[in-house]
């Protein structure tokens, strides 16, 4: 039961990462919006959410056996960002990358671990923070609304595509479905890929 309890606490906490960082990022670039609401903080309770954060990884260890969840998105407005060609790319892909710089540094720890250690739990619950954001950073990084990855893909399309990424947000919902039953089910491979190089193993 503790054990479950970590892994709970290690999503919640790996989520509001994942969100602050795209609040300091749009705060850096001049937007204020995240901090005015109380957001900027590692406070897990103002990022709750009631469903994502509480009822649904509850529910996936219930049923699925694993943990997973999110928070609730902070806001930001893209009109106060100073950079407004790429500034929503830069507050997009902040939330993946922190959570590529933690399973990077739990990922060495547990490559460098001593072995004496490994008779503890401590491996299996490194294990799982390397996983959980490794599994957070890639698909949030997807480039279908509304996940940070379809930011950097309407950052970087030419303006001359307009059309394109109109009709790209007007179906965006659309295709999030299409990607869940799709493309969701390529994203353990590539996770356990980059677990290997990570950690070693």
């Amino acid at each position: 039961m503790l054990v479950v309890l970590f892994k709970i606490i290690v999503v919640l906490f790996s989520v509001v990462i994942h969100e602050v960082s795209h609040g300091l990022m749009a705060y850096r670039l001049g937007d204020p919006t995240a901090k005015r609401l109380g957001r900027l903080t590692l406070n897990p309770f103002p990022h709750l959410d009631l469903f994502g954060s509480i009822l649904l990884p509850f529910l996936s260890f219930m049923f699925g056996g694993f943990v997973f969840g999110y928070a609730k998105p902070v806001p930001y407005n893209p009109l106060f960002l100073r950079d407004q060609k790429y500034g929503p790319a830069k507050v997009g892909f902040s939330g993946p990358a922190s959570n590529l710089v933690l399973a990077v540094i739990f990922g060495l720890i547990l490559r460098f671990l001593p072995p004496f250690l490994y008779q503890t739990s401590i491996p299996e619950l490194f294990t799982f923070i390397v996983f959980i954001n490794l599994g957070l950073a890639i698909f949030n990084l997807m480039p279908v609304p509304p996940l940070d990855g379809h930011w950097l893909l309407l950052s970087f399309l030419p303006d001359r595509f307009y059309r394109l990424k109109q009709m790209y947000s007007q179906y965006g919902l659309l295709l999030f479905f299409v990607f869940l039953f799709i493309v969701f089910p390529l994203i353990l491979p590539l996770v356990q890929i980059l677990f290997r190089l990570i950690v070693g193993v």
